[in-house]
């Protein structure tokens, strides 16, 4: 079963997992933080990021900065990842006095990253930012609202104040995003207003920027750039430049609206047009939820509304009057102060309402003087519609218990929105299963699924909630479920901690997981409370004994699948077999997932509920459950203890392990270390592709299987475990005095319980990196060994902020590694089992693999480029697995694994494959193509095969081309176009060969529903997806379709869902 642990993450990336910057785009799954974190670095020239740790607000640009992704302006901005102190921003205020400060790109602006909590640290040097706004870059600080609540155990708060104080007193413009949908669009807006004026742009960083939804209309890198482009243009005339400081945002705004087809305003208005009752907000999530709730009840009658304020600073009066309806008598202002205690004092006033009561004082224009109320609510506040319709109640002036339950409680979403809430303990070995199970559902495309995690580390040793909302439409709801169809709850003992049943729908269900518990016992094993509720409430109960399976107990995930298999057949019963093929999409195997549906017949069972639980006695002895958890954390507590020192053992001491297996609880395991299946294999071909004369070394190395087991997919990817080289090993180990047939013993990095036993030669030959590159972290950690006062400094100085651009040259100039460093600081000498600690260990390097096994059933065959350069000594530097790889000899054993891909052929023979590889991404079409070979000569009817190639010279790197022409004339590959780049005076690239064969593409693409692939490099990516936009538009047309504009672009995402548009880049 291969199956990858996925921990729960309520981190800023859509469902945990990384995102590359080119998927972003029209309807995807995203995080609002994803979106911001988009604009910031497409549009930026550099990010200053003040990120709280675990807050992972720069993330994902810190990934595309590595990657050396461009931006719209066509370089990588750098990501500077900054500490939170005092002083914190004057690294960006001198970057205009250094001498990095490059004058033609003054236009370009700075990207702050923040949180809330961070700027008062960073309010001394925005204010000197201001006041050098002209010989500066434009400013935009992108400030997710999150701080703690001390007074509330440390609870997480979305603190707008501390930006509304900022915004006041430094003369910056203030504007918010009120949900994920349009958090691209304001990053974006704030982006342009920061042309004149410093900006903050501030959204909810505790749960809406966090959850993961799909998002429709997001903008990718070319339509971010067309729109940037034609907005700012409005800045050129010069109207615009002699405007006021409002009327340049409204100007902005105009333009803003009339790009993109939105209808943004500085003051949203929502509820009934002739409302006698207006409540004023500024935020997220109490924005979003206020207008939800007043169209709600003003469709039931009531004389209700809401004014969300948009654009905070300037406030724009005459914008807000013209939203303000003329008929209101009364206006709340939902106003955030800093704490509880000033919300209970008389004389502490918010500052929106300070606002709001300046400007209905003034105007002297109003036929009637509203009422004008302060509702103060602290930074921790918790919104729910509940609590948002009772405020409107209360400013209406109707009592509660007079209320019927609709307006109450008003339901905001549709009864076909599906909602499922999950209770974990941290340490659940099934926690996982939650989030698996979301990526299923969101796997099908008719579909919009939203996930919220939140985290409790202060009960039961750490406890996690995960909300999952499934519907049609688009879903915008950043509060708990209420109503759950199912809850899943992974620990009994959450039902004494937590009343999680109040939360599911009369007549839900409940999946607990109960192992080892007998029919008879169950009663006893449940809290009163909780029986009381499932009775009361008619929740039908399901228990989950994985004691009583007849499969792999061994199986650490096992507990995973049986609760994902079991929410399939309890919550989604009619599903249940397509629900099992999403699953087996994300690390599972479809017949490993039909073994666990099997086996539920023993594992799952349902409870008949005896009527005399509806009046179980409860202990009023014991504390009361809490109604929900405190979210205090963005991620689980950390219990991991500090990793046991190596320590080195004799060759006699490891030799009894061997000897005696049971006493001593040893076994033999082929890299123990690794912790992915691995086989051996041997070299059976390792040959040359491009001549020995040519600069590039790309060969062709293929294995023989013999018996190792070993199983590969078409579009699989094979991972090489490579080893170090013995001569630069031995050289090390010479320099610092080692023993290599010293052994060590060590604690397994994927499973503390087990120790390995390896000699040091082993060690740094296929565990320690010690020839990779070293993190600043490694400076810092190795600074505790320099007995030298200087060399300690200077470590410390390279792993710090001040040291930032020396480490910069070393890390991506000089390329140092881990022993380059170990030598320049002699003082600095740690022992063998602290080097161990220190230095990361190696990773295994991944190939797509060019060979279809149904064609050689014993080997597998891969295709690589050597990397290799020349560092500023004049020293030979390679990249360790293709050197290991280029030098390995027929028969030489290697370790490797197996990894899944998303290349994969289209279920049907008959439909067309379109494959684009550049250089080494033409491996996986080599497999593609020998099984359409295959098919072919079997008598079966195949779909065309059109192989576009890109490389420099074809003299030099037509690798393959024998291959290919070979299968061109026996009819496989209906097209063959070579793109080689600098064969002739002008570039010709493979979308430009794509273009030329416009109508095969049309045909195979469009009328034959094929299925088109790209491998290789990033860089070709929008080209190639702007010529299938091109075949798309042109195929509509030919239809007597119209194109609107971006329709094109949404289509390929719906190919994409579809698996028809495919890439894997690097």
């Amino acid at each position: 079963m291969a199956m990858m642990e996925q921990k729960p993450s309520a981190g800023a990336l859509p469902f945990g997992k990384e995102i590359a910057l080119s998927s972003i785009a029209g309807p995807t799954y995203v995080t609002a933080q994803s979106l911001v974190q988009q604009v910031a670095y497409l549009l930026s020239d550099k990010i200053w990021s003040y990120s709280p740790e675990t807050c992972d607000l720069d993330i994902s640009a810190r990934e595309w900065a590595r990657s050396r992704e461009s931006n719209i302006h066509g370089y990588s901005p750098k990501v500077q990842s900054m500490d939170i102190r005092s002083g914190a921003g004057t690294a960006a205020l001198g970057y205009i006095f250094s001498k990095d400060f490059d004058v033609k790109r003054r236009h370009i602006p700075q990207a702050v990253l923040a949180s809330s909590s961070a700027l008062n640290f960073l309010r001394q040097a925005l204010d000197q930012l201001s006041l050098l706004y002209g010989v500066g870059n434009p400013l935009v600080a992108h400030v997710a609202a999150a701080s703690y609540d001390g007074s509330r155990k440390g609870a997480l708060a979305a603190d707008y104040i501390s930006s509304m104080w900022l915004a006041e007193d430094l003369g910056f413009n203030l504007i918010s995003s009120q949900s994920a949908h349009e958090s691209q669009h304001m990053s974006l807006l704030a982006t342009l207003l920061a042309q004149d004026t410093p900006v903050l742009h501030t959204y909810d960083g505790v749960k809406m920027s966090r959850d993961t939804t799909r998002v429709i209309d997001i903008l990718d890198q070319s339509g971010l750039k067309t729109a940037y482009d034609n907005i700012l243009k409005t800045a050129q005339n010069d109207d615009y430049k002699h405007s006021t400081a409002e009327g340049k945002v409204l100007k902005t705004f105009k333009a803003l609206n009339e790009e993109l087809g939105t209808d943004y305003n500085a003051f949203e208005y929502y509820g009934h047009s002739a409302a006698e009752t207006v409540l004023v907000t500024f935020g997220s999530v109490e924005s979003s939820l206020a207008a939800q709730v007043a169209e709600k009840l003003a469709q039931a009658g009531s004389r209700i509304g809401v004014l969300n304020v948009r654009v905070y600073r300037p406030f724009i009066e005459t914008a807000f009057f013209k939203a303000l309806p003329s008929t209101v008598k009364v206006i709340g202002v939902l106003g955030q102060v800093s704490s509880t205690q000033e919300v209970g004092e008389a004389g502490i006033r918010s500052r929106l309402y300070e606002d709001i009561l300046a400007a209905i004082s003034f105007n002297s224009n109003l036929a009637q003087t509203p009422e004008v109320r302060d509702i103060k609510f602290a930074r921790s506040e918790s919104w729910s519609p509940q609590s948002i319709a009772g405020v409107y109640h209360m400013l209406a002036g109707k009592p509660l218990d007079t209320m019927p339950e609709a307006e109450l409680a008003p339901i905001l979403l549709d009864k076909d929105v599906q909602q499922y809430t999950f209770w974990n303990t941290d340490d659940s070995p099934s926690a996982s299963a939650a989030q698996y199970l979301a990526q299923a559902l969101a796997k099908d495309s008719a579909q919009n699924v939203t996930v919220s995690t939140a985290y409790d580390n202060l009960v039961q040793g750490g406890v996690h909630r995960i909300d999952i909302r499934k519907s049609a439409k688009s879903l915008d709801a950043t509060y708990v479920i209420t109503e759950a169809n199912a809850a899943i709850v992974t620990d009994v003992a959450l039902l004494e901690k937590i009343d999680t049943l109040s939360g599911v729908e009369i007549g839900g269900k409940l999946i607990l997981l109960l192992p080892g518990v007998k029919d008879e016992d169950v009663e006893k094993k449940l809290p009163a409370f909780a029986r009381r509720q499932i009775a009361k409430r008619n929740i039908g109960l399901y228990l989950i004994n994985p004691d009583a399976t007849e499969l792999d107990k061994e199986n650490a995930e096992l507990a995973s699948l049986i609760i994902q298999v079991a929410f399939l057949r309890v919550a989604l019963a009619k599903a249940e077999e397509t629900g099992l093929q999403k699953l087996a999409a994300f690390g599972s195997d479809i017949h490993t997932l039909e073994k666990v549906a099997t086996d539920l017949e023993k594992t799952l069972r349902q409870i008949e509920v005896p009527k005399e639980w509806a009046d179980a006695e409860i202990d009023a002895s014991k504390p009361a459950p809490l109604a929900n958890i405190t979210s205090n954390s963005f991620e689980s507590w950390d219990k991991a203890e500090l990793e046991a020192p190596t320590l080195l053992r004799t060759w006699q001491k490891a030799a009894k392990g061997l000897l005696f297996k049971e006493a001593y609880g040893a076994q033999d395991v082929l890299r123990p270390d690794l912790p992915n299946k691995t086989f051996t294999v041997h070299v059976k071909e390792n040959r040359r592709l491009t001549p020995l004369s040519y600069d590039r070394n790309i060969f062709h190395i293929e294995f023989d299987l013999g018996t190792s087991g070993l199983k590969y997919d078409i579009g699989e990817a094979l991972g090489i475990h490579a080893e170090n080289d013995h001569s630069q090993v031995m050289e090390f180990i010479k320099w610092y005095g080692l023993d290599p047939d010293e052994v060590v013993e060590v604690q397994s990095r994927d499973d503390t319980g087990i120790l390995e036993n390896r000699t040091v030669y082993q060690s740094l030959m296929q565990n320690i990196d010690i020839f990779g590159r070293p993190p600043k972290k490694f400076y810092e950690a190795l600074a505790e060994f320099a007995s030298d006062e200087q060399e300690k400094k200077n470590l410390l100085t390279l792993a710090g902020p001040e040291g930032y651009k020396e480490f910069q040259r070393r890390a991506e100039v000089d390329t140092v590694t881990y022993a380059d460093i170990l030598l320049e600081f002699g003082s600095a000498h740690p022992s063998f089992h602290e080097i161990a600690r220190i230095v990361a260990p190696m990773k295994r390097r991944e190939y797509s693999i060019a060979s279809c096994q149904a064609v050689t059933p014993t080997s597998v065959a891969l295709m690589i480029v050597v990397v290799n350069w020349v560092d500023p000594r004049g020293r030979d530097r390679f990249g360790q697995a293709t050197r290991y790889l280029a030098h390995l000899r027929v028969g030489a054993p290697i370790t490797v694994s197996v990894k899944p891909s998303v290349m994969k052929l289209p279920s049907k023979s008959t439909q067309p494959i379109i494959m684009a590889g550049l250089g080494t991404g033409l491996a996986p079409f080599r497999a593609f193509v020998q099984h359409r070979a295959l098919e072919k000569s079997q008598g079966k009817e195949i779909g065309s095969v059109l192989l576009y190639m890109g490389s420099r010279h074809q003299r030099e790197e037509y690798c393959y081309g024998e291959e290919w022409e070979a299968y061109q004339a026996a009819g496989v590959i209906t097209l063959l176009g070579r793109a080689f780049s600098r064969d002739q005076p002008q570039k010709i690239y493979i979308q430009d060969r794509m273009r030329q064969t416009m109508d095969d593409i049309v045909k195979a693409y469009r009328k034959e529903e094929g299925c088109f692939y790209l491998c290789g490099p990033t860089w070709p990516v929008p080209d190639v997806t702007n010529v299938l936009e091109e075949a798309i538009e042109r195929d509509w047309k030919a239809n007597g379709l119209k194109v609107k504009k971006g329709e094109t672009a949404k289509e390929i995402m719906k190919l994409k869902d579809e698996g028809r548009y495919v890439l894997e880049v690097y």
